[in-house]
């Protein structure tokens, strides 16, 4: 890629301060109870990884693979699910972790799939919500922060799979998506 142009919207102390937040808010929810974390690949891998090291409880750990974008595209296309690697759940709390909440449709799709196996239940945190892109009902239960409609990079966000070890969020200037996009 040519010369990048990023406009940093959370610095890395930001996030940091974020994830520990969450870290707080899901920790008091479950107060000690045993959780089953299901990572959504690959996005949250940087988040997943912070995440689980500040909760003090007992943890199971998990991926499950879901994808709505490809090469270059900035929108979500179709949504693809490999749960075939998922730990047992039935019975369990589950809390599922993604990147961003975009649509909503991955993490909306994700719920109702991980119904199917009977866990006791299923909760979500986000590290990031975009403001006035959502199109289902279901809102994520922990949210890092709000961002404005931007395509944002870093802390495990890509495009075109760089910039996800950028240990801060940034947004692509348009220029940059445009220049991508040909590639």
């Amino acid at each position: 890629m040519a010369s990048t142009a990023l406009k940093q919207i959370l610095s890395e102390a930001q996030v940091q301060a974020g994830v520990r937040r969450l870290a707080g808010e899901i920790s008091a929810h479950y107060d000690g109870r045993p959780l089953t974390i299901i990572g959504v690949l690959t996005g949250s891998v940087v988040l997943l990884a912070d995440l689980i090291r500040l909760l003090d409880m007992p943890l199971r750990v998990g991926v499950v693979q879901a994808r709505s974008y490809r090469g270059a595209a900035t929108t979500p296309g179709a949504l693809t699910i490999n749960i075939e690697s998922l730990p047992e759940i039935r019975d369990c709390d589950v809390l599922l972790i993604d990147d961003i909440f975009d649509t909503g449709q991955t993490l909306a799709e994700l719920v109702v799939q991980f119904g199917r196996f009977s866990p006791r239940s299923v909760r979500s945190v986000v590290l990031l919500r975009k403001q006035g892109r959502s199109r289902v009902a279901l809102e994520p239960d922990h949210i890092g922060f709000e961002i404005p409609d931007e395509f944002v990079v870093g802390y495990g966000l890509d495009y075109q799979d760089a910039y996800r070890n950028l240990p801060f969020v940034a947004s692509l200037e348009a220029s940059e998506l445009a220049e991508g996009a040909g590639a």
